[in-house]
């Protein structure tokens, strides 16, 4: 195998729910256990890097193994399970697919097969390597947010039926069982935030938090990512907390938030202290307002709503995006700033530093 190869996933490989869910001390807790003392559920719907091999065939011939793992936010793998690790009220979740099969945070198409013909007409009316604007079909991209080519657009009206059904019968054995369980997540934490709220007597959060990472600078033809993003597309140094509001994370109009602004207001505080960085390094709903993971989440939230403020429970959903160059370290960035077709190993002491400051951020947001 070339270093330009893609890395792949044996052909079935199938995930259980035990696979994809982390918390501290596993060896002498129960997932039970780790849930009655979180406060917190975080999930890395892009975490997952490797492609599944019954995909391999509808590959790009260009598609190298830089442009898999840069397609991917596979920086937040290793950090957030060492933040589990060390943080007993956290549990981790994590998709093992890659967006390439399909984007868990998009709403989930109605007809794949119609969203994937139509991407694919999009694609093909831009030109190869083309800014196209796949909005409404970008839940599987044939290609990258750089425009690379990732799939091969199928030459007849079979080849293209074959493609969406192979890329369904995948999904269900990783992605959709990361989202079952996600979901069944929310739903036991939720329980056990009344649960707690109704035995205390005191006032319980319960928030989850989706966590992702984007580079500042996207791909050349020769694979350095070094091509500077449009500066309203920039993130911070460090991170951009969500909540679907404006700059102030207050809502933006009649459009509902998912987290209330004192909360993401003082989150963004929190995460300052714990990153020991002043304002700016931290973003509110800039450039990103938040998408699928926490809009859902915000939904089942709201429906609760009544419910919860009786009982004295406050049910919140943010998203992390953070500056993919702040996770990966400056040495491993500028190796990505040159051509290459090979992703660089993460660095451990980075990964430790990054992984103690999530903790800290959150230690400090509850004891605000």
């Amino acid at each position: 195998m070339a270093l330009s190869d893609p890395l792949l996933l044996p052909a079935g490989t199938e995930f259980t729910p035990d696979d994809l869910i982390f918390y501290a001390d596993r060896d002498s807790r129960t997932l039970d256990e780790a849930l009655a003392d979180a406060d917190l559920l975080v999930s890395c719907p892009h975490a997952g890097s490797l492609i599944p091999a019954e995909l391999a065939e509808f590959l790009a011939p260009e598609f190298t193994r830089r442009l898999q793992f840069d397609f991917t936010d596979c920086s937040t793998s290793p950090i957030v399970r060492r933040w589990a690790e060390l943080d007993p009220r956290i549990v981790y979740v994590e998709n093992p697919h890659p967006r390439l099969v399909r984007d868990p945070n998009r709403a989930r198409p109605a007809d794949l097969h119609t969203d994937l013909v139509e991407a694919f007409a999009r694609v093909r009316a831009a030109g190869r390597y083309n800014h196209v604007d796949l909005t409404g079909v970008d839940a599987i991209r044939p290609v990258t947010f750089s425009f690379f080519p990732l799939l091969v657009e199928p030459d007849s009206a079979a080849g293209m039926r074959v493609l969406a059904n192979s890329l369904a019968a995948v999904a269900t054995r990783g992605l959709e069982v990361y989202e079952r369980t996600r979901d069944d997540l929310i739903g036991r934490m939720v329980d056990l935030a009344f649960t707690r709220a109704r035995d205390t007597g005191r006032p319980v959060e319960f928030t989850t938090l989706s966590f992702h990472d984007t580079m500042n600078t996207t791909t050349t033809r020769d694979g350095a990512v070094n091509v500077a993003r449009a500066p309203e597309d920039r993130l911070p140094d460090v991170v951009a907390l969500s909540n679907r509001g404006d700059h102030n994370g207050d809502p933006r109009g009649d459009h509902p938030v998912t987290m209330a602004p004192g909360m993401i207001r003082a989150l963004a505080d929190a995460h300052r202290t714990g990153f020991a960085v002043d304002g700016e390094a931290v973003a509110l709903n800039q450039p990103y307002l938040g998408s699928q993971e926490i809009i859902s989440a915000g939904r089942r939230f709201a429906e609760l709503a009544p419910q919860a403020a009786a009982a004295g429970v406050t049910l919140a959903a943010v998203q992390a995006e953070f500056r993919r160059e702040f996770l990966l370290g400056p040495t491993l960035t500028a190796e990505l700033h040159e051509p290459g077709v090979g992703w660089p190993v993460a660095d451990p002491d980075q990964v430790e530093s990054i992984a103690e400051s999530c903790r800290a951020a959150w230690d400090a947001y509850r004891a605000r």
